[in-house]
């Protein structure tokens, strides 16, 4: 029976986090959009030192990679599943693509697509949901390509420029996943 490679896509691979990469998100912290696009939390940038540890101590509650073309090798971002119950096969997803020329090609839809492989697969979640806020139609749209399912919102959860934004909480559920997963493959 051969394997799948749970880590490769058409386009881009997860990794584990290297020293180098610190650098390379240091410049992903100068970028407001990604800052409030990728947390709902204050847009506040990490320190070089701050970056350099992020995703180095994986713990029981969440799984983190990095994500890296598979032509170049160049990191373009990260994703994980967080907030794990390991009790109740269920996960929040995370995922940031750094640099804005690396954004709308598609990257974000192939990476919730490995993560979403690996979490049903390989961790034997039954459900992986999510929160984005409600100006990120980009990521709305690469989760929804995804499977994921619009299952509610936060009203006025997020404050943004004076403004009170909703949160759109999403998920997909393993036999969902696995209808598209085996739509796919014939």
């Amino acid at each position: 029976m051969a394997l799948t490679n749970l880590f490769v896509g058409s386009n881009l691979k997860m990794s584990v986090p290297r020293e180098e990469d610190a650098e390379v998100m240091a410049r992903w912290q100068e970028d407001s959009e990604y800052l409030r696009n990728v947390d709902t939390d204050l847009a506040v940038p990490l320190s070089l030192k701050q970056l350099e540890e992020e995703g180095m101590s994986v713990g029981s509650k969440e799984v983190y990679f990095r994500l890296r073309t598979l032509d170049a090798d160049e990191l373009i971002g990260f994703v994980a599943i967080h907030s794990i119950e390991w009790n109740n096969r269920c996960g929040m997803l995370a995922i940031g693509i750094g640099e804005a020329c690396n954004r709308g090609k598609g990257y974000g839809t192939e990476a919730v697509r490995l993560m979403l492989r690996y979490a049903f697969q390989e961790m034997n979640l039954y459900r992986v949901g999510l929160d984005v806020i409600e100006y990120n139609d980009k990521g709305i749209r690469a989760y929804e390509k995804a499977g994921f399912k619009h299952e509610g919102r936060s009203r006025a959860a997020v404050h943004r420029d004076g403004e009170r934004v909703d949160r759109i909480n999403m998920g997909i559920l393993l036999p969902e996943w696995e209808e598209l997963y085996l739509k796919d493959r014939e």
